[in-house]
């Protein structure tokens, strides 16, 4: 886990490192005093939460947020402020949370604690699914690498399916829809599996790709992800539907559309 701390003085920023630092020593902290060269830093190294002064000199803390919001979607913007009169702005950010100056342990800990998009280090399972935005898949906090980039689409068609076997013809369906020689696209999906089966085996993670004769399917529980929290707590969940799903394939619209209706139900609740 990265994350970014801004404070405008030297020792105003060496008091929120070591307490951050206590409470997540595993995580790499990148501190700064002016937000500049936080944001230079920023485009070298993926932040996964930052605690952001707002009140900056050239280039505000509110700024620096939307710059990593537009580079990181899922970061976890943390506002550090003498007042709350930065609080809307920090809302329409989708901040995850907003603590006034100075940052007590105890407030510290609470926004740690409660991450919009918790970072996948902080999973108790080793393999997170992201599905909320862009797929992805994550083992120890790290996006899994396989050889063929339709062996990633194979996974996310299953953590879709949520559990549920998916026939080797349901997976060339989606995959290629009518695309192509069905015997070399049968082919293909033979060594889409043996990647997968190579991939999970290197991984040390036999059993979370669950297979039949003939189908496959995914072991929901023994993953982390952000759809199965979301539809299983609503609005309890530690996660957030804003209206992305699975943005690089056209089969998840139908999910998509779904999921949208149920976030509208919750809505209208209110």
């Amino acid at each position: 886990m990265t994350i970014l701390l801004l404070e405008r003085d030297a020792g105003a920023l060496d008091r929120l490192s070591k307490l951050v630092a206590a409470l997540r020593p595993k995580a790499e902290l990148l501190a700064f005093t002016d937000s500049p060269t936080a944001l230079a830093a920023a485009r070298k190294k993926e932040i996964d939460a930052a605690f952001l002064s707002t009140a900056m000199p050239e280039l505000s803390g509110l700024d620096l947020g939307r710059y990593l919001k537009d580079m990181y979607p899922q970061v976890n913007l943390i506002f550090l402020s003498d007042g709350a009169d930065h609080a809307m702005n920090a809302f329409a950010l989708h901040a995850s949370g907003y603590v006034l100056r100075p940052a007590e342990e105890g407030a510290l800990r609470m926004e740690l604690d409660d991450l919009r998009h918790p970072a996948p280090q902080e999973f108790d399972k080793r393999v997170f699914a992201q599905t909320f935005g862009n797929f992805e898949l994550f083992v120890d906090g790290q996006p899994v690498a396989f050889k063929y980039t339709r062996t990633k689409e194979i996974v996310a068609l299953l953590v879709n399916n949520r559990g549920a076997q998916t026939t080797n013809g349901e997976i060339i369906a989606a995959l290629w829809e009518d695309d192509g020689d069905p015997e070399k696209k049968a082919s293909y999906l033979s060594n889409l599996r043996q990647d997968l089966q190579n991939t999970m085996t290197k991984l040390k993670l036999n059993g979370v790709i669950v297979k039949q004769r003939g189908s496959m399917g995914i072991a929901a529980d023994r993953i982390e992800c952000d759809l199965y929290d979301w539809l299983a707590k609503k609005k309890a969940s530690r996660y957030q539907y804003l209206g992305d799903y699975m943005n690089q394939y056209s089969w998840a619209e139908t999910l998509h559309a779904e999921l949208d209706e149920i976030n509208w139900a919750m809505e209208d609740g209110d």
